[in-house]
Order: structure tokens, then C-alpha cells, then sequence
């Protein structure tokens, strides 16, 4: 199973790429497929690529729910920045 999870965008590269920021975890992902993605957004990223922008509670909420299944740090540091 493989499932995309929200990231928040805190260096746009060129490209159509970003950097992203998943509680520490810094990764580079292409834009390509989503359009008007701004430094702070989040977005679902999936095997590399942003699949679409999401509200910044949505991503709270399911990052939330992903460190109480122990997908990320369980010390409840999933605060968004």
C-alpha cells in the first residue's frame, strides 16, 4: 500500500521543484503537477510529486492521526509550522 501524506513547502527550487518539510524530514519533490504552490503551503506529496495544495488544518489533522498510528514521531511534535 502506498499512501501520500502532507508536507509543507519551505523552499520553492528551480524547476517546478520544492523542498518540503514533513515533521524534520527535509525532501526535494516536483511541483509539476500543481499549480500556485507558495512557500508555507502544504501539500499531499506521493512517490516524489505534489499532488495537490491542502489546508493547512487538513494537514494537521492527518499528520496527527499518522503520528498516533506511529507513522511519525510519537512525541507529538506534528505542529505545523
Amino acid at each position: 500500500m502506498c499512501l501520500a501524506i502532507p508536507a509543507q513547502v519551505v523552499e520553492l527550487r528551480p524547476d517546478d521543484n520544492a523542498l518540503v518539510d514533513l515533521a524534520g524530514v527535509k525532501k526535494e519533490i516536483s511541483l509539476a503537477l500543481v499549480e500556485g504552490v507558495a512557500v508555507g503551503d502544504y501539500v499531499i506529496v506521493h512517490v516524489g510529486y505534489a499532488l495537490n495544495k491542502l489546508d493547512p488544518e487538513e494537514a494537521e489533522k492527518t499528520l496527527k492521526l499518522f503520528a498516533e498510528i506511529g507513522q511519525l514521531p510519537a512525541d507529538g511534535d506534528v505542529t505545523l509550522h
